[in-house]
Order: C-alpha cells, then sequence, then structure tokens
C-alpha cells in the first residue's frame, strides 16, 4: 500500500481495564515521540492508565488487520470533549489512519459534542500540521516558567 493511500477497514473499540498495559506502552512511545518530559516508566504509565479508565476517561483502540495501530484517551466535559492523548504506532503513520480515527470519533464516539480540545506540545511541529490538517486551530497557549530562571 502507498504512504498515502487511505488505510483498508479498520475496527474501533472501547478498550478495557485489560488493555491498560498495551496502551501503555503505546504512551510511552507517544511520550518519546512528542518529546514529552514525562519520566514514567512503563509501569507507572499502566498504572496511570488504569487509573484512567476506571474513573472518567474513556479510551478507544484503532484495529487494523487485527493489529491494534492507536488508541483515542479522552473524557467528557460539560460542553467539549477533552481529547488528553492521541497515538498511531510509528508503522502505520502517514498512511491515513489518524485521519480516519478522528472522522470515525467524530461521527460515532463524539458526535453529540461540538467541540474538541487538544494540547499539543509547541515544538512537535508534525503533531501541529497533523492537527490543523483534520480541522484544528490555535485556541490559546500555555506558558509556564522554570522560578529560578525568571528574570528582573
Amino acid at each position: 500500500m502507498s504512504a498515502r493511500t487511505w488505510p483498508e477497514a479498520m475496527d474501533y473499540r472501547i478498550a478495557a481495564l485489560q488493555d491498560a498495559p498495551l496502551i501503555a506502552q503505546m504512551n510511552k512511545q507517544l511520550i518519546d515521540d512528542e518529546g514529552h518530559r514525562n519520566p514514567m516508566s512503563i509501569a507507572e504509565l499502566e498504572h496511570r492508565m488504569s487509573d484512567w479508565l476506571s474513573g472518567a476517561y474513556t479510551a478507544i483502540l484503532f484495529v487494523r488487520g487485527g493489529e491494534p495501530c492507536g488508541y483515542a484517551l479522552f473524557r467528557r466535559e460539560p460542553d467539549h470533549i477533552y481529547l488528553r492523548q492521541f497515538f498511531v504506532c510509528r508503522q502505520h503513520r502517514r498512511c491515513g489512519v489518524g485521519r480516519a480515527a478522528i472522522t470515525w470519533l467524530r461521527r460515532n464516539a463524539w458526535a453529540d459534542v461540538p467541540r474538541i480540545r487538544i494540547d499539543v506540545l509547541v515544538g512537535n511541529q508534525a503533531a501541529i500540521a497533523f492537527w490543523r490538517s483534520v480541522g484544528f486551530h490555535d485556541y490559546c497557549l500555555t506558558m509556564e516558567s522554570d522560578g529560578d530562571k525568571a528574570s528582573s
């Protein structure tokens, strides 16, 4: 399949608590790929994911050819969906999987919600380009200061 071809049919399913180890592995790849400074181990990520899946978050797994190829982790807020994590496995990128997943989520899991919010690290230019290509736009910029480096 060409790198630009729409992916063959994908299946989508709500992740169960038993999927936390799989999602934690993908979450570790996401952290590495986006250059996030989160130092958590796979075991810590699995524990956190279990807590989230047992609480307010829902995860949808994307499955292609019987193989999990990504996930979306989100929670419903009163007026929007907060999409906390969205990940496509490296070997499934640049062939329409992410775009197909966002389309499916908007038509199915989020059909009743008018707004979706995401956080993207400002240095992650590939992610920023992807999100803009699927209809997202800048809304706010979160800034921080390292206390000891603040200028007077």
